[in-house]
């Protein structure tokens, strides 16, 4: 009887809850907390599925299917992988760092077994959806016939993960979101969408743009953006108030989209952008590209892309994990974007410097204190580890050049000159440069009017501002027993401020909170706003520096 009436009940609420007509389908919101007061339309398919002929190739407009409603209830995630580096070593060894305590693990990848792991069930080449979090007050102003004066600021959620993990679910939004209709703010429509991860997303090379799209996955970004563009009214918000947002690999792409065709095309489909700790390792040459994509045709053990395309996608799938599990350089993960010639025509670094990106965006722009030690090879505790940390985020590197910043620009002095005291500081700090923080400071100097801010919550690892980007006010957080500074967050105060800037940035375009001071524009002073545990303060930019002015024009590059 019990189980009659909740079955009763879950029916009711279901036929309660709003659907939106997309056109092409129908689709109702899976469910409504009426706690934070927020509706979630998960699993929109965006584009075709990206499988058969249209793997590695850019999305397509999804087929009509409007025999149903759709509700979203099966979960969707892209191909997952992850190097054996990242999941053996990694952040063990950073917290023994930071500790201070011996690291005695090898180091020596190639010994290390990989043995393949099921993927999530959520996992499918068929991956190309998107989720939309809508306040209950903002959906609502949809059946107001008012125009756009009732539409709502929107905000579009590219996750990170190495371009190679991630998915539109790993941060949980809601906090965020709920926060938007508190404390003085006006309700954002929240979008987090998919886009393809490995090999099924980066490849490049030859013999991909003879036959399928380099970087396909910026294709699928710039495919969702034009989905929210049209029809995120639907769900209460304006089209013409849009703002990118994302970490690490989330905003390295949306450089690439800022920088996409060297600024010729037409612009993306927004008008602001929060980019916070933007990385990649810079893919330049067509022939390492190549070489990739051979790599990973062997692992098929087919020989041309046309050959990949007809193979089942649990064959592509395990290639792919195992390609980058064995990935032997540390800090690298096989995928990423890469120079094409078209979409990407040359490093946003450079782009940026040449004035050649769209100037059209309101820019937002934060990097941690610490960008680099996860990423940072445990052998630079010995002389020969800063050199091979260089030829891997560098592998082209001129001789003449890898000297100078082995000896001049990085030079092995430990008197906290240079800004480091031991081995491992210095290569962590030449990952910062080059994988991260320079990319701010382009960004900074290209558009000038940015607002800058500095992620210095101790240690201030790569990634540690997630856990305040997503603070949810109202759950119980990991923060109180986690001894991981990664799911940390040991001042809420700082967390609320951070939501309150990226919120307002959001609705108005200028970051506030009155829990903390207005970020003002970067502006000539290169000023940014320091977070940190015990105040919230302005301070110089430390990343307008020599060294990032050395790094932008690509003095590594041969040829």
């Amino acid at each position: 009887m019990v189980l009659l009436w909740l079955t009763l009940a879950s029916a009711c609420l279901a036929s309660t809850l709003p659907v939106v007509d997309l056109g092409y389908e129908r689709h109702q919101a899976l469910s409504y907390n009426s706690s934070s007061g927020l509706y979630s339309f998960d699993n929109i398919r965006y584009a075709a599925p990206p499988v058969g002929d249209l793997r590695f190739r850019a999305p397509t407009a999804p087929k009509v299917n409007r025999q149903r409603i759709q509700n979203g209830s099966v979960a969707r995630m892209c191909p997952q992988a992850a190097p054996l580096w990242s999941t053996k070593v990694q952040t063990t060894f950073a917290l023994d760092y930071l500790a201070g305590q011996p690291f005695n693990m090898s180091t020596d990848i190639s010994s290390y077994t990989y043995t393949p792991t099921k993927q999530d069930p959520a996992v499918s080449e068929d991956c190309l959806f998107l989720d939309v979090t809508v306040p209950k007050k903002v959906f609502d102003r949809t059946k107001v016939k008012s125009g756009r004066k009732n539409l709502a600021p929107v905000m579009v959620w590219i996750y990170g993960g190495g371009y190679i993990a991630g998915d539109k679910t790993s941060n949980d939004a809601r906090g965020l979101v709920h926060r938007g209709t508190v404390a003085g703010h006006e309700g954002i429509v929240y979008v987090a969408l998919n886009y393809r991860l490995g090999a099924f997303g980066w490849l490049g090379g030859e013999s991909v743009n003879a036959n399928g799209t380099a970087n396909a996955a910026l294709h699928d970004q710039r495919f969702a953006l034009e989905w929210v563009y049209k029809n995120i009214h639907l769900f209460g918000g304006d089209a013409s108030r849009i703002t990118v947002m994302g970490e690490s690999a989330g905003g390295g792409s949306i450089m690439h989209q800022i920088t996409a065709y060297g600024g010729k095309q037409s612009p993306p489909r927004f008008q602001q952008a929060i980019i916070q700790s933007p990385g990649w390792v810079h893919v330049i040459g067509e022939e390492q590209q190549e070489d990739t994509l051979q790599q990973f045709l062997g692992f098929l053990n087919v020989s041309t892309i046309e050959e990949a395309r007809t193979l089942s996608s649990d064959k592509v799938i395990a290639a792919n994990s195992a390609q980058i599990a064995v990935n032997p350089k540390w800090g690298t993960f096989t995928y990423g974007p890469a120079v094409d010639g078209t979409f990407v025509p040359a490093l946003p670094g450079q782009l940026l410097l040449e004035g050649n990106f769209h100037h059209d965006v309101n820019v937002m722009v934060g990097h941690a204190a610490d960008e680099g030690l996860l990423f940072t090879t445990p052998e630079s505790y010995n002389s020969t580890g800063f050199g091979t940390q260089l030829s891997n985020y560098a592998p082209s590197i001129l001789k003449d050049v890898f000297e100078f910043v082995e000896h001049i620009l990085y030079p092995p002095i430990y008197n906290g000159t240079f800004g480091y005291t031991n081995s491992v500081a210095r290569a962590a700090l030449f990952v910062s440069d080059l994988g991260f923080q320079c990319n701010t400071d382009y960004l900074n100097r290209a558009f000038n009017q940015t607002y800058a801010y500095g992620f210095n919550i101790i240690p201030g690892l790569h990634g540690q501002d997630a856990a305040y980007t997503f603070y949810n006010e109202g759950s119980t957080d990991v923060s109180s027993t986690s001894t991981n500074p990664l799911l940390t967050v040991s001042n809420v105060t700082v967390a609320l401020a951070m939501q309150d800037y990226f919120l307002s940035f959001t609705e108005h375009g200028v970051p506030t909170s009155s829990l903390a001071p207005t970020i003002e524009p970067w502006g000539p002073h290169a000023q940014l706003m320091s977070l940190e545990t015990e105040q919230i303060r302005s301070i110089p930019d430390n990343t307008r520096n020599a060294r990032c002015s050395f790094w932008q024009p690509v003095p590594y590059a041969s040829g």
